[in-house]
């Protein structure tokens, strides 16, 4: 009883196969896997409920008999004189091999590499060409320093409740209203334009190279031009015949141009 038990439950593990077909594959004769596996397609087939298709499947998932998978194992021969020492031949020869390559490989030049030449650019310090510098007293240059290190303090100016509407934009604009807490002063609010946020009076409207910028928009502008404190500025309406003359003529008169 116990054997057929652990019968009933290996067929019922199989795929398509219930309690019903596997009682009917015991009560047929096939009580055992080696009857299976030696039975052929047809004589399962003929089982009640087992047709060709599960009849195949059957014998494919079930496992081998011991029987049939057991092979006698062949004792390996052992090698005789003359082949052992033909295998000794080879491996003096591959030793021999190996000992020429690693000679040929510690005579072999070792090959520096090559720096890669850098490709000249158009702003090397050949074609380079130094910007001139206006001839003013030691005290401007000194007050265009303190200029520049108070912008960088300098807070950016928005408008009163920007953020609050669309169709308002962020340019400043003074506050006002009766309740408004920017007016008042009150803490916690945006920076307002104040006075004490202006540069230094000597360089007030002043270029930070120190020159005073002129526009130009034309070639007889340039005459009018004092090359030592004055720089020129093409005009953004200057079409590029009249700009290439402008630029010509600057370098005549030696005018810096701000725009080329």
């Amino acid at each position: 009883m116990a054997e057929k038990d652990d019968m009933l439950k290996t067929l019922t593990s199989l795929k398509g196969i219930g309690k019903v077909k596997a009682e009917a594959i015991i009560k047929a004769g096939f009580d055992t896997i080696e009857k299976i596996q030696s039975a052929s397609i047809e004589e399962l087939s003929k089982v009640d409920g087992i047709s060709d298709s599960v009849a195949d499947s059957i014998k494919d998932q079930l496992p081998e008999s011991e029987k049939t998978t057991k092979k006698p194992v062949k004792k390996p021969e052992k090698p005789t004189k003359e082949e052992k020492e033909v295998v000794e031949e080879k491996k003096q020869k591959e030793t021999a091999s190996q000992k020429k390559s690693e000679l040929k490989k510690e005579t072999k030049p070792v090959k520096k590499p090559q720096k890669k030449q850098k490709k000249k650019t158009t702003d090397s310090p050949e074609d380079y060409e130094v910007k001139k510098k206006a001839s003013l007293p030691k005290d401007v240059y000194h007050y265009l320093a303190v200029r520049k290190q108070k912008k960088k303090v300098t807070p950016h100016f928005l408008r009163q409740e920007w953020f609050r509407y669309k169709r308002l934009p962020k340019n400043w604009h003074c506050p006002d209203g009766i309740t408004s807490k920017m007016r008042m002063n009150k803490k916690y609010r945006p920076a307002r334009v104040r006075v004490g946020f202006r540069g230094p009076k000597k360089v007030r409207g002043l270029h930070p190279s120190g020159f005073e910028e002129v526009l130009v928009y034309n070639v007889s502008d340039l005459e009018k031009i004092d090359a030592d404190k004055q720089a020129a500025r093409i005009g953004g309406t200057v079409g590029t015949k009249k700009r290439v003359a402008i630029v010509e003529k600057a370098k005549e008169l030696d005018i810096r141009l701000l725009n080329k």
